[in-house]
């Protein structure tokens, strides 16, 4: 069980030591995490933004998004490498990263939501 509560500055730096962002993310969410999200780096979805908004991660590892806002999300790839099915509030999606390079996503039903995870 992931529990994201309180306030958090800089969450990146709070769940992985190659990420960076000077998001806070306010307010309580619990979501149930599968086993296979254990080691990757989080990125929270709150208030129609993905936070942080930039991550970077070593080749070969994960990212997993976790929706703790009130309306249903995606993560999906500007170029098509990936693309969530809709994360309800609560849910989660991880997804591997095997190849070098910058991965530019949005959020498929609020386009204006943009991130990033570059993969060093």
């Amino acid at each position: 069980m992931l529990a994201v509560a309180g306030v958090w500055a800089g969450l990146g730096s709070c769940v992985s030591e190659r990420s960076t962002g000077t998001e806070t993310v306010t307010g309580a969410c619990t979501a149930q995490l599968p086993s296979s999200a254990f080691g990757s780096t989080v990125v929270v979805i709150k208030n129609f933004a993905f936070a942080p908004a930039e991550v970077h991660i070593r080749q070969g590892t994960k990212v997993t998004w976790v929706n703790c806002d009130t309306e249903g999300h995606t993560s999906t790839a500007d170029g098509g490498a990936w693309s969530s099915p809709l994360l309800d509030p609560g849910a989660v999606v991880t997804v591997d990263f095997p190849t070098v390079g910058a991965f530019p996503y949005h959020c498929v039903p609020h386009p204006f939501m943009t991130a990033r995870v570059v993969v060093e």
